[in-house]
């Protein structure tokens, strides 16, 4: 079945109705398919094959890098760019973190976040003098914790290629979109991109913890990008569903004013040798039902060349934290709250330190790219020590609280929180028992309803799109970072949240008296304390494979 579209001809506004039509209202749903047969969702696994096979060490569990020491770069020494450093970077960021199992049912959970745990995003590595890995383009199997090989570098073509050049690594990401549309229609172009930024976080804490930092490579075009991750060979996708280049990662293992290779620039030497291509893309689900023609609309609109961005004038002290628990503990152990605990409070040291990682310091992981802060949470208080239940704002750069006041209700406070650290900008909106609003607008979900808090994330977005409508993946993309640092932050604190996609757009908006699309919400998240359910069981994420550095 096919949901036809004809969209209007400018990418700016494909994108704003796009984003529009994908909205859930009251009445009704954005448009997704009718039933679910579970039993033919797709394959959560892209494979190539007739590729070659390199099996990855498993050594993150020895890690012993403490939680609170990945913040302060040039605290920890950095491991050498090895296989094994390898793995542990893929391991914690975009591996397998258990088994569950309920019943006859049994799925995976990996590290990084994803919508539906439908995972669309897929991962490439391009080496380029890492001992032990021949140079060239690898695809991540995260099932199997392996190397596809899809392409070797030309040595002669590499500006790289004289004796004792550095290692270099660089991380790709692309999404399928028919896996989260299988489940969620129209919008699944929303989730694929929150994904990216769950796993662009996902990157950078993995990368911390090894002692590394990660940094997304601007100023490269859908062309360079889909060229250097392979996605742009359609006779290895033919019969297969295709994929979306989004981003590329340069993984820094010497950071510091000293290191040769600080930069992230790409080598122009990634030709493959001699016509050395390999493996062909295996099928996700041979019997699709639906199609959504909106969805490679709004792809195609948003491809454009990535933005700059001023920087925001603004510092902050240094981040306190105080976490003695391993990295890789709180990484592994990260999961979606099912349900809460809603007579639990929260307290409130908790509660402003997730707020201040949320501010964007040139530090792990907003240190990820060079873009100001354009995402502003608002607050739905129920249950945290010293605060008043109610409606609160964090306005992300010191102009954001002036666009806010005048877009928001006019009735709005914006009070100054008395009891919070001087330098957090949060502010009282309202007072009230919003646990009952925050339920419906997140589409009738307890969780938002039973947490500590939950919170809608206003962007920037009218103008912003407007003039570059790729911004509207970058958009995204702040919002899944923004919701990855609130899963381990509150992970390390004892507690869990859960990252909330369906949500009644409009109607926060006009709870907030937005009028106009200067400000448009996109994620929803909640935190609280977690009630585990005794039925479902939980099994190891490689079973009888593990490796020590």
């Amino acid at each position: 079945m096919t949901h036809a579209a004809a969209p209007p001809a400018d990418p700016g506004e494909i994108t704003r109705a796009y984003h529009a039509r994908t909205k859930h209202r009251l009445d009704r749903y954005a448009a997704g398919p009718e039933t679910l047969d579970w039993d033919m969702q797709p394959n959560p696994f892209r494979e190539f094959e007739g590729c070659p096979r390199i099996e990855l060490p498993l050594p993150a569990s020895q890690l012993s890098t403490r939680f609170a020491d990945i913040y302060t770069q040039g605290r920890l020494r950095p491991l050498p760019l090895s296989l094994s450093t390898i793995g542990a970077l893929l391991e914690l960021s975009l591996g397998l973190s258990a088994w569950k199992q309920y019943g006859p049912d049994r799925w995976a959970l990996r590290c990084n976040p994803s919508s539906g745990n439908l995972h669309p995003t897929e991962a490439y590595l391009l080496s380029s003098h890492v001992p032990g890995l021949e140079d060239g383009l690898y695809h991540y199997v995260s099932r199997d914790h392996a190397l596809e090989q899809r392409c070797r570098a030309s040595d002669s073509s590499s500006p790289d290629s004289e004796a004792g050049a550095p290692a270099r690594l660089w991380i790709g990401l692309a999404s399928i979109h028919w896996r989260e549309a299988w489940k969620y229609g129209e919008r699944a172009f929303r989730y694929c991109q929150l994904d990216i930024g769950h796993a662009l976080g996902a990157l950078r804490y993995a990368a911390g913890a090894l002692g590394w930092t990660a940094r997304l490579v601007e100023h490269l075009g859908y062309k360079q990008l889909a060229a250097l991750m392979g996605a742009d060979r359609t006779e290895d996708f033919s019969g297969a569903e295709a994929e979306e280049p989004d981003l590329l990662i340069s993984i820094d293992h010497e950071p510091g004013p000293e290191s040769s290779v600080s930069d992230t620039s790409v080598p122009q030497g990634f030709v493959p040798l001699a016509g050395f291509w390999a493996g062909h893309a295996n099928l996700l689900d041979p019997h699709p039902i639906y199609r959504w023609p909106v969805i490679d609309q709004v792809a195609l609109a948003t491809r454009g060349a990535p933005a700059q961005d001023p920087p925001a004038s603004v510092s902050y002290p240094p981040l306190v934290q105080t976490c003695e628990s391993r990295a890789s503990e709180i990484i592994l152990k990260r999961r979606s709250a099912q349900r809460f605990d809603n007579k639990f409070t929260m307290g409130a040291e908790t509660f402003f330190h997730m707020l201040d990682c949320l501010l964007g310091r040139r530090s792990l992981p907003w240190d990820v790219w060079a873009y100001r802060p354009r995402l502003h949470p608002i607050f739905f208080i129920h249950r945290v020590e010293g605060l008043e239940p109610g409606l609160y704002a964090l306005p992300r750069h010191p102009e954001a609280k002036s666009a806010l006041r005048d877009s928001l209700s006019a009735a709005f406070l914006w009070h100054p929180v008395e009891n919070a650290p001087a330098h957090l900008p949060f502010f009282k909106l309202m007072a009230a028992d919003c646990r009952a609003v925050a339920g419906m607008l997140s589409c009738h979900q307890a969780i938002a309803r039973d947490s500590c808090f939950s919170l809608g994330m206003l962007a920037e977005f009218g103008p912003l799109v407007e003039s570059n409508p790729w911004r509207y993946r970058q958009l995204h993309w702040e919002a899944g970072l923004a919701g990855h640092v609130l899963y381990l932050e509150a992970e390390a604190a004892g507690l869990r949240g859960t990252g909330i996609g369906c949500y009644f757009d409009d109607s926060l908006h006009e709870l907030l008296g937005l009028k106009t699309e200067r400000f448009q919400s996109l994620y929803h998240f909640t935190v609280g304390l977690p009630l585990a359910d005794g039925r479902i069981t939980s099994s190891p994420a490689y079973p009888g494979r593990r490796d020590q550095f």
